[in-house]
């Protein structure tokens, strides 16, 4: 049956279940959603009506919450009378559909019928549930835009693949992409740059055409309530104190003004940049900046209602807070030793202000320096150093070390591999990652909340380059945080692929443009433009 991520328990008996064109959905209360899902999915698919039928008819879907599952498990049974799926919620059911789509075949991901398609199920019960609450994909859109119907499409995926988090990264130095009504100029401005390295920022290559693009309100309203339908929460990260030009050039009094406009740019006005790296632009810490992502953070999370906001945190270069007279003065009249606690004072500022509002802040594992914000979650990304340090102090940790499960990190050694960047990361090596470090007790593991992939898209220009980095590496990935593996030596890759072979199928069907297993196509590739291949295994620490 070829199952990705694999199920926690699954037993198969002889014989198929036929569905035959008088299949209907029978949802029980608090399921209503999830038919309806299945009716636009497996319905385009099939061709099938799947119309409402009541459980004594015959050739019947029984979609059911049952209080005495885990809120999330769910029990699939196909059996010669019917088809049953329940969950301990309708998230639980929700997770089982997807399961249900697998079974049917490859062909169930397609949005139209082919012709002379005969649709049945093998005889099996499947007893299911995460290992993980949060199953994470992050992508970047700030350093290339991915219009909404694109960013519609990876919930989708996401939801195929049983992921249930969506980090949202909309702000950097390369561009601001959410609409904010209080300040216009965030996107009339900050949503564009005049151009665009190509490659590596060591890369001479440019493209020069302006770049940008931002979601409006309502925009963001429906890709919430899109991603609710597949009960995937979306995580929205604005980046302060660093990662932030885009915004200081909408409104350069964000800026460190005491110390920029002899030294930056010859005085001029500072523009959206350009390129790639760690700009040494970041927010003053003023009473001005923080009312100001206050206001920001006001309409944030009016549009979305996660339980955690991300405030990034991470790669804020403090050299114009070291030469600027204002921010030394905010280090006297705070009584802080550095920098560093510095910015341990701004993140904590907003740890509390979402604090009294009900939310959480998470933020890039850079916010453990100078201090660890009270009530703070961590995302530990340089390695796993960061994640054990906030476990052990008792703050909730997301595992997403950069040199295991950084998607944009190159998948093969050879020269046809696309603008490589880092460290080879291959599909095995995705698949024996763990996110829990053994260095944690059982109590300090229980901070782990889970694990996320990262797509940060420098390189990537376009939705064909995000589906090349993030697959079929993100499927390994589905599956490490799903399923309850053995260690990673001893995990069996080798049925995986196996199963692979099947779920390439799937992923053709959705038209995902996959690395191949043998390598890049000739359309895939990229050459000549340079990238930052790292060589060796990558660190583990």
């Amino acid at each position: 049956m070829d199952l990705i991520p694999a199920p926690r328990q699954m037993e198969r008996a002889e014989g198929f279940y036929e569905l035959g064109d008088g299949f209907g959905i029978e949802a029980g209360p608090g399921t209503e959603d999830v038919a309806r899902r299945l009716r636009g999915t497996l319905g385009a698919a099939t061709g099938l009506a799947l119309p409402p039928k009541k459980g004594d008819e015959h050739d019947v879907l029984h979609l059911s919450v049952q209080p005495g599952l885990d809120s999330v498990e769910y029990r699939l049974v196909v059996a010669p009378h019917g088809v049953h799926i329940q969950g301990g919620s309708p998230a639980g059911v929700f997770w089982g559909a997807q399961t249900l789509r697998q079974l049917l075949g490859p062909d169930a991901f397609r949005r139209a019928p082919l012709p002379g398609r005969t649709w049945r199920l093998p005889l099996t019960e499947i007893r299911d549930s995460p290992r993980f609450r949060w199953r994470g994909l992050m992508l970047d859109v700030a350093r290339h835009f991915m219009p909404k119907d694109g960013v519609l499409r990876y919930l989708d995926l996401m939801a195929a693949h049983k992921l249930n988090v969506f980090h949202f990264h909309l702000t950097d130095d390369q561009g601001w992409r959410i609409e904010i009504e209080k300040y216009p100029r965030l996107t009339e401005v900050g949503s564009w740059r005049a151009r665009t390295k190509f490659g590596h920022r060591a890369s001479p290559l440019w493209e020069e055409k302006p770049h940008g693009g931002y979601y409006t309100r309502n925009d963001i309203r429906e890709i919430v309530a899109y991603a609710a339908e597949r009960h995937i929460a979306v995580v929205p990260e604005i980046d302060v104190p660093g990662h932030s030009q885009a915004a200081i050039a909408a409104y350069p009094e964000l800026g460190n003004t005491d110390v920029t406009t002899a030294s930056i740019e010859g005085g001029t006005v500072l523009s959206v940049w350009d390129t790639w790296g760690i700009s040494p632009n970041v927010l003053a810490p003023t009473d001005n900046t923080l009312r100001f992502y206050e206001g920001v953070l006001e309409e944030v999370l009016e549009l979305f209602p996660s339980e955690f906001v991300h405030v990034g945190g991470d790669e804020c270069l403090k050299d114009q807070w070291r030469r600027s007279p204002t921010a030394q003065e905010r280090i006297r009249e705070l009584g802080l030793r550095d920098e560093d606690e510095l910015q341990a004072w701004f993140i904590g500022h907003f740890d509390k202000w979402l604090t009294a509002r009900g939310r959480r802040l998470i933020g890039w594992d850079e916010i453990l320096e100078g201090g660890l914000a009270d009530g703070a979650a961590v995302s530990s990304w340089r390695g796993y150093a960061g994640g054990i340090a906030a476990a052990r102090a008792g703050h909730d940790v997301v595992m997403c070390p950069e040199q295991q499960v950084y998607l944009d990190h190159r998948q093969h050694a050879g020269a046809d591999e696309p603008v490589p960047i880092g460290y080879v990361r291959t599909l095995e090596d995705v698949y024996r990652f763990e996110p829990v470090p053994p260095q944690l007790t059982s109590d300090e593991a229980r901070h782990v909340l889970g694990t996320q992939a990262n797509l940060w898209t420098e390189v990537m220009e376009d939705q064909a380059r995000v589906d090349y980095q993030a697959f079929p590496r993100l499927a390994a990935f589905a599956e490490v945080a799903w399923s309850r593996l053995p260690a990673p030596a001893e995990r069996d890759f080798a049925d995986f692929e196996h199963r692979m072979a099947t779920h390439y199928r799937r992923l053709d069907a959705l038209g995902v443009a996959y690395r191949p297993p043998t390598g890049p196509r000739p359309w895939q590739r990229r050459p000549g433009v340079l990238g930052r291949p790292i060589d060796g295994p990558p660190p583990n620490r």
